[in-house]
């Protein structure tokens, strides 16, 4: 039985066919024509290529030690099921997710002893500072809104995160064009040139954050981000003291995938930045390996700031070490088409401009 290989055009991935006028191998779809020695390298290339090999080392957190559960209590929201964790000298509250009331459960129990926690550096004053700033300038926020706008419930909450260390190996591909034109007295000529671009290296990623909470959103969570790891410390009781603790709910052998999702997109983009020169350039595979993958528990400091307006609850979130702050507001919709018809009004004027002049050359 005979085998035929099929070769793929690397600018369309059409089906590349022998020429035999040119004597060159030609892609019907696009026009490209290739050298077969070219193909082959190419094709050599291509059988290099390396597998993804994401493996970790997920295991984080340590078992509490006798006693160190004893000032610790839960708190569990029969709304949103959040269970909180907090010293035995706060009392019952509001849930700071969703703002309904949560009753006490009992003794901390469960659960694993995190490696470290990044104090509160801001305070609720600071938070409604934030909160006030991030008001500021927006053009489209209703009026009455900052003017009857009650924060109904701001805490500052230890959100859970997962932080993975690990050293990658990268091979990105990628599909790259260069583009030239210029003209003669008869004609406009553009010539497009086709490359394959690969970049292949080693990157260390260090404490790589991933939520470990359902209730806290993962794209909230990375908008306030970056925190400042180095003044991390070694996990206390005592740093709960007048805060709240969201107690994890997804384990750090399920938080595997996002953190590799994240450390995919960083390589890609330092890999990227290195492709200069082109035209146009389109990542076409990208395979990582990782080595020494390894992860920890951590505490990182957030102040959530819950406030109702027109009977819809808004949730903000702010960092507590940095003061980043990140939520979602109401629109004006009469300001917004007032601002739309401005614009519209605006660009009309000048293309009418535009076209007067035109019109009197």
């Amino acid at each position: 039985m005979s085998v035929i290989h099929q070769y793929k055009c690397p600018c369309c991935d059409g089906a590349i066919e022998f020429d035999s006028n040119l004597q060159k191998m030609k892609c019907p779809y696009c026009g490209t024509e290739f050298e077969t020695e070219t193909l082959k390298e190419y094709d050599e290339v291509l059988k290099q290529k390396p597998e993804d090999n994401m493996n970790w080392d997920a295991s984080a957190g340590s078992e509490w030690q006798s006693g160190e559960e004893e000032d610790l209590r839960v708190y569990s929201c029969n709304s949103c099921g959040g269970e909180i964790v907090c010293d035995e000298t706060t009392g019952a509250t509001e849930c700071p997710f969703c703002g309904n009331p949560v009753v006490m459960m009992g003794q901390f129990s469960g659960s694993l002893k995190p490696d470290l926690v990044i104090p509160f550096k801001l305070d609720k004053k600071a938070a409604m500072e934030g909160l006030k700033r991030h008001y500021k300038g927006k053009i489209l926020l209703p009026k009455v809104f900052k003017d009857e706008n009650r924060v109904q419930e701001i805490k500052g909450v230890y959100v859970p995160f997962w932080l993975f260390n690990a050293d990658a190996d990268g091979f990105v591909r990628y599909r790259a064009t260069k583009v030239r034109f210029w003209s003669d007295s008869n004609y406009n000529y553009t010539e497009t040139r086709h490359y394959s671009v690969i970049r292949a290296g080693g990157l260390g990623f260090d404490n790589v954050p991933v939520d470990g909470s359902t209730k806290m959103d993962d794209t909230l969570m990375e908008s306030i981000e970056p925190y400042d790891i180095s003044e991390a410390v070694d996990f206390q009781t005592a740093y709960l003291s007048g805060y709240l603790a969201d107690k994890y709910d997804v384990d750090s052998q399920s938080s595997v995938d996002r953190a590799n999702e994240r450390i995919k997109r960083s390589t890609e983009e330092a890999f990227a930045s290195t492709v200069v020169g082109y035209n146009t350039v389109t990542p076409v595979s990208t395979n990582i390996g990782l080595h020494n993958g390894t992860a920890k528990y951590a505490l990182y400091p957030v102040w959530i700031l819950n406030t109702k307006w027109n009977g819809k609850t808004y949730h903000f979130a702010m960092n507590g070490q940095t003061g980043k702050m990140v939520g979602d507001l109401p629109m004006d919709k009469k300001a917004f088409w007032t601002w739309l018809l401005g614009v519209t009004g605006a660009v009309s004027a000048v293309a009418l401009a535009l076209s007067y002049l035109f019109w009197l050359l």
